[in-house]
């Protein structure tokens, strides 16, 4: 056989050889997600390579057959050359076998290899065409081959499960959204991240503190009631008798106002109209108490610890603004909650919570205990601290402007980052 035809058929190997590694290279960087898109789409190529890529072990057994076979060929073709031309010679040989080693490395392995890791999607559709009809054609060999595969896997307590190969962690899906980037909008792209932390963060991190809430006191004059309903912010307010300790219901204001249509806002008609209290526990994550309140068709909770006590409250909005972030409007209550100092510090309320600080000013205080700045000051000197007194947290200075029944009310926090809100704007 003239030489020229021998080097023609060792290039045909060396090509077949490079196809099977393109392959199997594609196919296992193939993206499966948008994979899976493609084949919803009515992609025959996807729907084919999704096929094959169902049972891994029979594609593997016939790429890895048709690749090391014709490597194989490639090098029994290039000892018939070497041995026609140059009669058995050993330095001949050896030669011919670092030649033929080369050119399987560089024309049929890493080559092919690295161009099919840069284009996987557009090499696997194009060669699952190739690779269905010669999976069936070469059934019975892969089968054969497996049965020796599945034996040593036996053997050696390996049994892989398809089924895991496509669970995905949450950690792993949040670098998911924020390594897609140029495909998902900024605020779309906050909005995700928010939504899978609603399962770590309780309503006690969002809550409004007893001490902050704005309630009505039956046993007050009617008078009273009535002023505290004209002027009052919310559009639902908890109802209580003397104390707050003893919750009676929920009313909601427009119900007042067509109240006031038919008569005097009495006490008696203020429990005609509210609502019974819905009563939340205390630790219940954020996703969970979503679900509730639209099972439940509520969008006020009052949250109870472990001993009943009543701690704080959470609303629908409340839940919803950390997903989407804050709203526009705010009570009065929580207007100017920091103001920034010349010297650059920042002047903020102790019952502010430690989310909305870290969140809006750039901090990083630590979220494990208490929930409010006043709460890990107290916790961090195990007493009530005097105005005046300095200490450090997480790494941030801070003084206590203002103590007063027992609570820190007024707090510095000195080289406080730029709030983020900021930082957007300036970049």
């Amino acid at each position: 056989m003239p030489l020229y035809v021998l080097l023609i058929a060792l290039a045909v190997l060396l090509i077949l050889s490079a196809f099977f590694s393109l392959s199997e290279t594609s196919m296992m960087a193939i993206n499966r997600y948008r994979l899976k898109h493609l084949v919803k789409q009515g992609n025959r190529g996807a729907r084919l390579t999704a096929q094959l890529l169902m049972n891994v072990d029979k594609l593997l057994g016939v790429i890895l057959l048709g690749n090391n076979l014709l490597n194989a060929a490639a090098a029994t073709l290039v000892a018939v050359i070497v041995s026609l031309f140059f009669s058995h010679n050993e330095l001949a040989l050896f030669f011919g076998t670092v030649g033929v080693t080369f050119a399987i490395l560089v024309f049929s392995e890493i080559t092919p290899k690295v161009i099919a890791a840069a284009y996987p999607e557009r090499i696997a559709l194009a060669s699952s065409y190739v690779l269905t009809p010669l999976l069936k054609l070469f059934s019975p060999v892969v089968w054969f081959v497996n049965l020796f595969v599945q034996a040593l896997l036996t053997i050696l307590h390996l049994k892989p499960k398809a089924e895991n190969t496509q669970k995905i962690s949450m950690e792993e899906l949040k670098t998911l959204v924020l390594e897609a980037g140029h495909f998902i909008r900024k605020k779309h792209q906050t909005m995700l991240l928010n939504l899978f932390d609603l399962e770590t963060i309780t309503v006690d991190d969002v809550m409004v503190p007893r001490g902050q809430i704005e309630a009505i006191d039956l046993n007050a004059e009617d008078e009273t009631i009535r002023n505290q309903l004209l002027t009052c912010y919310h559009t639902r307010l908890p109802v209580y008798r003397g104390t707050l300790d003893d919750v009676t219901g929920i009313i909601h204001v427009r119900k007042v106002l067509n109240q006031l249509g038919s008569g005097e806002i009495t006490s008696a008609a203020l429990e005609k109209i509210m609502r019974e209290p819905y009563f939340v526990p205390s630790g219940t994550p954020l996703f969970s108490q979503l679900q509730l309140f639209q099972e439940n068709r509520e969008r006020v909770g009052l949250i109870v610890d472990e001993y009943g006590e009543w701690k704080g409250l959470v609303t629908l909005e409340d839940i919803v603004e950390e997903i989407i972030g804050e709203f526009t409007t705010h009570p009065p209550s929580q207007v100017g909650t920091f103001l920034k100092q010349e010297d650059g510090s920042i002047i903020v309320e102790g019952s502010s919570l430690l989310r909305d600080l870290n969140r809006k000013l750039g901090l990083n205080l630590p979220l494990g205990g208490p929930k409010t700045l006043n709460g890990l000051i107290v916790e961090h000197f195990q007493d009530i601290p005097e105005a005046g007194t300095s200490l450090k947290i997480a790494g941030y200075p801070m003084e206590i402007i203002q103590t007063q029944d027992r609570v820190v009310k007024v707090v510095r926090i000195f080289s406080v980052p730029a709030p983020t809100e900021e930082r957007a704007i300036a970049e």
